[in-house]
């Protein structure tokens, strides 16, 4: 479950990139890791949770985000109990989750996904609806999904040990990281540097993904897999091949995420 703060001025007010096409994908691919692991009482990263923890965070969130959708006033009451519980709020719920039957949570999360992203689909990109800590808009909530999707699936990649293939949907996830470098420091109580930032990531085609002025002081640079890593808390920034130029470039990398 993402906690941001406000990006809708930042992110397009149409699906020129198709996002929603790549969210769909995501899940997708997840879905076919999952399918073939029969034992989801493996532990993953995440301390404390298992696959089946991870797959229920991915449904109860898509939950959360049809309701917030369709039913903006309902939705009010997870906002008072999410505030009511603080950190151990999505913890709660995961746990609710990972007890069902592995057939019943993984139907849950397909369903689920599905009616996602056809009312976002059928929703103006442009229309606002309430989530945690500020309201968003599908042109925001569609990559916020499909960050999600990708962190959590890196989780249950890793438990299971297999490589996670990198594909140009991480473009989505890095674009968010860049746009969440304001909340990086904002979450440890630190303004955000006002110097220039260039980022500079390799695709996994091979291509160059750049954000910010070329002749910028402040730079980051490597991989984008490894740039999605760090920016979703999978991976310390120094455990990759990331590099970070200027005091506050690595400052960033240190604190680097996209939800609190």
């Amino acid at each position: 479950m993402a906690y941001m703060l406000n990006y809708n001025l930042a992110v397009p007010d149409v699906d020129d990139a198709g996002v929603l096409a790549a969210l769909v994908a995501e899940g997708d691919e997840l879905d076919v890791l999952v399918t073939a692991v029969d034992d989801w009482s493996m532990p993953t990263p995440a301390t404390g949770w298992t696959i089946a923890h991870q797959m229920a965070h991915l449904a109860w969130s898509d939950a959360n985000a049809l309701s917030a959708l369709r039913t903006p006033d309902a939705f009010t009451a997870e906002l008072e109990r999410a505030e009511a519980e603080g950190s151990g709020h999505a913890d709660k719920a995961a746990a609710a989750g990972a007890a069902k039957p592995r057939s019943v949570l993984l139907e849950e999360w397909r369903t689920g996904r599905a009616e996602l992203a056809a009312t976002l689909r059928d929703t103006p990109w442009d229309h606002a609806f309430p989530w945690y800590m500020s309201k968003v808009t599908p042109a925001l909530m569609v990559p916020l999904r499909l960050m999600e999707t990708w962190a959590h699936g890196q989780d249950v990649f890793d438990a299971v040990g297999v490589a996670h293939p990198p594909t140009d949907r991480l473009r989505h996830v890095a674009l968010l990281g860049v746009l969440g470098r304001a909340l990086s420091f904002a979450a440890v109580g630190l303004p955000e540097p006002t110097a220039p930032f260039r980022v500079e990531l390799t695709a996994p085609d091979g291509q160059t993904w750049a954000w910010g002025p070329e002749t910028a002081a402040q730079r980051v640079q490597g991989s984008a897999m490894d740039f999605c890593l760090c920016v979703t808390r999978r991976r310390p920034w120094l455990d990759t091949d990331m590099t970070a130029t200027g005091d506050d470039a690595q400052k960033w990398m240190e604190l680097a995420r996209v939800f609190l």
